[in-house]
């Protein structure tokens, strides 16, 4: 399996620097991250660590649920997976944690009844690479399907 490269380059001190997030193996993009903006409400057009594992929990997520949901008998038509990543202080060393994800699902499934999608789900949230990885942050699912 091949692996996957991202380059961040940052100029300054944490509180006011800022730094660049390029999606190397893919060359699909380039992305300003600094702290202030990722500790603040409003991202104002930029990243975060958090939003980026976001987007690999729930494109993982997606891919895992599909393939379990076809191996259940059933086909998936669209599914659509939001994660929100939450941060937060760490009491352990005074700095910061992730300190929760949500993974909410919607998805339209052709074969399969609400119990067996329940039990694709929450098989994709455990056996999801990136939920594997993330292991020591609590992921809640809201899964749900559609008609």
């Amino acid at each position: 399996m091949p692996t996957r490269t991202a380059r961040t380059a940052w100029n300054g001190t944490l509180e006011q620097g800022s730094g660049q997030v390029e999606l190397t193996s893919s060359g699909v993009g380039t992305y300003f991250v600094s702290f202030p903006k990722r500790a603040a409400d409003d991202a104002d057009g930029t990243t975060s660590p958090e939003e980026l594992i976001a987007a690999a929990h729930s494109s993982c997520y997606a891919m895992q649920l599909s393939a379990l949901i076809g191996q259940a008998g059933g086909t998936p038509q669209s599914i659509e997976v939001r994660a929100d990543v939450s941060l937060g202080p760490d009491r352990a060393d005074s700095g910061f944690k992730l300190t929760g994800i949500t993974l909410t699902v919607r998805a339209e499934v052709d074969g399969l009844d609400a119990d067996a999608f329940q039990a694709a789900a929450q098989a994709a949230k455990a056996g999801c690479p990136v939920s594997k990885a993330l292991a020591g942050v609590e992921i809640t699912l809201d899964a749900q399907l559609e008609s």
